[in-house]
């Protein structure tokens, strides 16, 4: 990858995913360019909801990268370089499908807490896993990460209900929204009023999280951000992140654990 088009992904990465850029500092060298790209290609396929309202155009925009993942060149600033990681085979293509197949998903909510669990498995699951296999992840780690990343893609949904109910959408399903008599129409007008439901699927995140582990050097990069994740769930996210949050991922780092 040239050094322009890695500083654009820096950029982009930077100022639209900190969370997932300042792990990649702990990265590897030779696969910190892979992991930007991927983090880069993550944001666009996010972008498809908030940039298309209709259902029909976000659908066009994820099959626009699902060609461009099976092989089809595209022109673009994150295309071109995604496409040349692809090539050299250092993040795997059945992963990025994964992640695209999960964000058509996202259109609507999942129904169910199981449908929601697999979905994340699908989709943030997919993103943590193929980020270790460009760190060299054995495939007992890539499955160590799948689960990690549901963990880190429940504990986002639940940091996100307030900027999701502002775009019109409420992504808590509805059989659990039931069991606490709300409904979806209710948390977008209200977004405070998801605590009960927000505490419930809390409890699914730090189950799926675990507690921190030691994860091998080259990987951590890909494992980090269940650090933030973790602090998440315990007090309430600050935006932006305080020094506290990037101490939390640098001790983290410092003792190999995620």
């Amino acid at each position: 990858m040239s050094p322009a088009s890695l500083h654009e992904l820096e950029s982009l990465v930077r100022r639209h995913d900190p969370d997932r850029f300042l792990t990649t500092l702990f990265a590897p060298a030779a696969g910190r360019s892979a992991l930007l790209a991927l983090y880069a290609f993550n944001h666009e396929l996010a972008r498809a909801h908030e940039v298309a309202r209709e259902r029909a155009m976000a659908l066009i925009r994820l099959q626009w990268w699902r060609e461009l993942v099976e092989g089809e060149g595209r022109a673009h600033e994150i295309a071109t370089p995604l496409a040349k990681t692809l090539a050299a085979g250092l993040l795997p293509r059945a992963d990025l499908l994964a992640m695209i197949e999960a964000r058509e998903s996202d259109i609507d909510p999942a129904p169910t807490l199981d449908a929601l669990l697999d979905r994340l498995a699908l989709g943030p699951g997919s993103l943590a896993a193929a980020a270790g296999t460009a760190l060299g992840a054995t495939p007992g780690e890539r499955q160590i990460l799948r689960r990690l990343g549901a963990g880190i893609g429940l504990s986002g949904l639940l940091r996100n209900v307030g900027a999701h109910a502002r775009l019109g959408r409420c992504q808590i399903p509805p059989e659990i929204l039931a069991r606490h008599g709300l409904t979806s129409d209710r948390i977008i007008a209200d977004p405070q009023a998801a605590t009960p439901a927000r505490d419930e699927l809390a409890r699914e995140a730090q189950a799926l999280l675990g507690t921190p582990q030691h994860v091998r050097r080259p990987i951590l990069a890909a494992a980090l951000p269940a650090v933030l994740a973790r602090r998440d769930l315990q007090t309430p996210p600050r935006e932006p992140r305080g020094l506290g949050d990037k101490l939390a991922v640098l001790r983290a780092a410092t003792l190999c654990l995620a």
